[in-house]
Order: structure tokens, then C-alpha cells, then sequence
């Protein structure tokens, strides 16, 4: 269950940084980094 709640917040981190940043590239950068960091997590957590 823990490992949702580590996911949850990496994306309202991320949603939030990218509201923040203007630029297309880091926005892209940003999002591609936290895709992986939650399939990590769910990797680890078994659902894959």
C-alpha cells in the first residue's frame, strides 16, 4: 500500500513542477522521469 502512496505523491509532485516550469523540453524531461519512477513503483509493488 505504501507503494502507491510513494506513486501518488511523485505524480502530484510532478503535475505540480510541470505547471511550474514554461519550458516544453523540461516539461517533457519532467514527465518522462516520473512515467519511469511509477513504473518502477509498480514494478516493485507486482502489478506488472
Amino acid at each position: 500500500m505504501t507503494d502507491y502512496i510513494i506513486a501518488l505523491i511523485v505524480i502530484v509532485i510532478a503535475i505540480v513542477a510541470i505547471k511550474k516550469v514554461t519550458t516544453c523540453l523540461l516539461k517533457t524531461t519532467i514527465g518522462i522521469i516520473a512515467l519511469a519512477i511509477i513504473a518502477y513503483v509498480l514494478f516493485k509493488a507486482g502489478v506488472f
